[in-house]
């Protein structure tokens, strides 16, 4: 049964977006995962809902609720919309069952494929609002053979860009904290009693290691803006969301106000891209926030464009019953086979401990098949 419909589905996502990955092994779930009934016994729809949360202090929890309701989906009747309506209210029907799904730190989340413009007007009529973006950039056919060198001159005066290393732990995570206290702005992202501590924690990891891609702009020894990005050996936690490889992950960006509008956002993304494409990286991936005026035109420019949309109701409860949810046909909605290979849930004492370890190791944790880790950024535009 699964597998039938994967291959459905495949078909259909390399048709919509050929980035987009060939559906594999659901992420672990509570248990509740759903069927919605095609003709002759088909599966018109499928999904499965993990229930997230982590530990004080992770840094997770600055990108987005305390407890997060995943929904992973996967249509493959051609009336997108009718099936994934149905599979939405199967949705909404297990969440109004979870007495914490009402509080006001909760969301219900849904990714979904940007270019699959079939489910959009549904997914609005059911209470979410489309609030992150995972985007892609692909790499060019040749490679630049060395990255550019820096520091950077001409327009940018006395920009100097370089690598960051230990010493610059507290400068990443000071430039970090702006991000999101500019993001929070825009619904999803929380600034949190743990989060300047868990950032610190953050950069102590990417700047590890020789070479890191990891950079600081200064200008005049003080600096003014920063990128930090995962290598592929770092970003395995990403890369079942594209169907190329190997992918990098561009996690943090920021540039101080003063400095926007005169290139230094883009001087840093090329040296990253620069030495990401000389290292056969693939594609490179980043999150920004849908409603962050600047984000989309720069990171257009940069050669990114959106790969998954995340849809997003607060509280989890939020989620809205269609008109006339109380006469669906009978028969319609089933409870999936958990019998099927790949489709076993995760116990949650195992979870946990795999959480812990992806703590331990400074990388956001439980993130396969998910977003929890955005890029924050001021990219390098003045708003007009």
């Amino acid at each position: 049964m699964a597998r039938g419909l994967d291959g459905l589905v495949a078909q259909r996502w390399a048709q919509i977006d050929p980035l987009l990955p060939s559906p594999g092994r659901r992420s672990p779930h509570c248990g509740a995962s759903l069927v919605v009934a095609g003709p002759g016994g088909t599966i018109a729809a499928a999904g499965s809902c993990e229930h997230w949360a982590d530990a004080p202090g992770s840094l997770d929890l600055s990108w987005g609720a305390a407890r997060r309701f995943q929904l992973a989906v996967a249509v493959a009747d051609p009336d997108v919309a009718g099936a994934l309506g149905q599979l939405l209210v199967l949705w909404r029907d297990h969440l109004a069952g979870l007495p914490e799904t009402g509080a006001e730190d909760t969301a219900a989340v849904v990714n979904w494929p940007s270019r699959d413009v079939d489910g959009i007007a549904t997914l609005l009529r059911r209470g979410l609002d489309p609030l992150e973006v995972l985007a892609v950039r692909t790499a060019p056919r040749r490679a630049p053979a060395v990255p550019a060198a820096a520091p950077h001159a001409g327009s940018l005066g006395r920009l100097r860009i370089r690598r960051a290393g230990p010493a610059d732990i507290e400068s990443v995570a000071r430039l970090g904290i702006e991000i999101i206290r500019f993001d929070s702005r825009f619904g999803t992202v929380n600034e949190r009693a743990g989060t300047l501590d868990a950032l610190r924690r953050e950069a102590a990891g990417l700047v590890a290691g020789p070479e890191p891609w990891t950079w600081l702009a200064e200008r005049d020894g003080e600096p003014v803006a920063m990128l930090a990005a995962q290598r592929p050996e770092a970003a395995g936690w990403i890369t079942p969301m594209v169907r190329r490889a190997p992918a990098a992950y561009l996690m943090l960006m920021f540039v101080q106000p003063g400095e926007r509008g005169d290139g230094v956002g883009a001087a840093l993304a090329d040296v990253f891209h620069r030495e990401a494409d000389a290292a056969g990286v693939a594609v490179t991936l980043l999150h920004y926030e849908q409603l962050n005026p600047l984000s989309a035109p720069f990171w257009s420019r940069q050669g990114y464009r959106p790969l998954w949309t995340t849809w997003q109701a607060t509280p989890a409860r939020a989620v809205r019953l269609p008109a006339g949810a109380g006469r669906r046909r009978p028969g319609v909605a089933l409870p999936l086979d958990l019998e099927e290979p790949g489709l076993q849930p995760v116990p949650g004492h195992e979870h946990q401990q795999q959480a812990r370890r992806d703590d331990a190791d400074h990388r956001p944790a439980l993130r396969q098949w998910r977003g929890h880790q955005r890029l924050r950024h001021h990219p390098d535009e003045k708003a007009g």
